[in-house]
């Protein structure tokens, strides 16, 4: 007893196993990192008299209009100072990976050489 198989399944059961197989080589996307950024907050007391130009008397006393006026000063500058500095992190590493890591200037086919010394 011979069986015959349709040239139609064995091609719709060979797309699966490769669809099937693409699917798990794909690369994960990338882990979500814990990036710090060194944001630069002022104190009270420097805002109070530097950029608010209150007398010491009162930043000493911090009222809690003061206090609040404070707060929504830094939240403003974190608002801006953040993505500012993504940026700055993003253009650091395209100029490290993109800019400084030619391959042309050194072809792996072709080791650098020491320049031979002239008589």
């Amino acid at each position: 007893m011979r069986r015959f198989i349709r040239p139609g399944l064995v091609l719709a059961a060979a797309s699966l196993v490769f669809a099937g197989g693409l699917a798990f080589a794909q690369p994960l996307p990338p882990a979500p990192s814990r990036t710090t950024y060194d944001v630069k907050t002022i104190n009270f007391d420097l805002w109070c008299q530097e950029t608010q130009k209150l007398p010491p008397d009162r930043c000493d006393k911090r009222l809690p209009q003061d206090d609040a006026a404070y707060q929504a000063y830094v939240n403003t500058v974190e608002r801006y100072e953040i993505p500012y500095l993504q940026r700055r992190q993003q253009e650091q590493n395209f100029n490290r990976i993109i800019m400084h890591s030619d391959p042309t200037a050194n072809p792996v086919d072709h080791p650098q050489q020491p320049p031979a010394p002239n008589p």
